[in-house]
């Protein structure tokens, strides 16, 4: 674990890159200190929220950039922030980045379901990733992988969107006699995966690389089943980097879900 602030805690879950890997936590993390500083403006009577929104979106990208040009400055980046640059596509090494995932949680005091995503595709591989969630004061990366936790017995628990409920995962949803559970972000749910407080996060309808690729490295990298609602592998550093669709969930339960998806 790094020294970082007291309020923090890393927890580590990563494949034995350990430079790379702790500096996607490292930087991760602090990108994810400096966004709960810029969020306390949103609790100043006259700022504008929408504006706190969007500045926080730069003051983040602006960090991750920078701090990553510093430590690996031959290496490529793809950030929902940046411009895209299409050299990334013949790069060796090639960071995605999602400089805070759930601008709208981000911007409602209080809820912890935001996060930030720092993770590194190398040769077309997805080798490091690390998901801060600042609220709380966690970071999860893809080191020293846990064992997933045991079946809880009970109804399977499904992860949501708040506001958007695709027929697909409601169907597979019904056919799990699962319950729902409501969460904000991307990152935050993959993450519930990990934790064990949900067993399935199944997203269809518009995503794209930035969204997923930290949070499938992680999940991955604690044992969990990851890839595209058909079954097909989940695949990164591509021309366009629409990617509309993820499946997350306890390894025991793939098999059920991709049948109910593929219906």
């Amino acid at each position: 674990m790094t020294n970082r602030a007291v309020t923090e805690k890393t927890v580590d879950l990563a494949t034995g890159r350990d430079g790379d890997g702790h500096a996607a936590v490292e930087i991760a993390t602090e990108a994810g200190r400096l966004l709960l500083d810029h969020r306390q403006k949103l609790a100043v009577a006259d700022a504008d929220p929408a504006e706190i929104r969007r500045a926080a979106d730069r003051l983040s990208h602006e960090y991750i950039v920078g701090a990553l040009a510093d430590r690996f400055p031959g290496d490529s980046v793809l950030s929902e922030e940046g411009a895209d640059d299409l050299a990334r596509i013949g790069a060796e090494r090639v960071w995605i980045v999602d400089p805070l995932d759930g601008t709208r949680e981000f911007g409602e005091l209080g809820r912890a379901d935001w996060a930030v995503h720092v993770a590194l595709v190398e040769r077309g591989r997805l080798t490091v990733g690390a998901v801060a969630m600042p609220a709380p004061g966690v970071t999860y990366s893809t080191s020293d992988a846990p064992t997933p936790a045991a079946p809880s017995g009970g109804a399977p628990k499904v992860v949501v969107s708040r506001t958007r409920r695709p027929e697909p995962v409601m169907a597979m949803a019904d056919a799990l006699g699962a319950e729902l559970v409501e969460m904000g972000s991307a990152g935050a749910k993959a993450m519930a995966v990990v934790r064990g407080d949900v067993d399935v996060y199944a997203h269809v309808g518009g995503q794209y690389e930035w969204d997923s690729a930290a949070p499938v490295a992680v999940a991955r990298a604690a044992g969990l089943h990851v890839s595209r609602i058909d079954g097909s592998e989940l695949v990164y550093n591509r021309e366009n980097p629409w990617l509309p669709d993820l499946l997350i969930c306890r390894p025991e339960l793939a098999g059920t879900v991709l049948e109910v998806l593929a219906r």
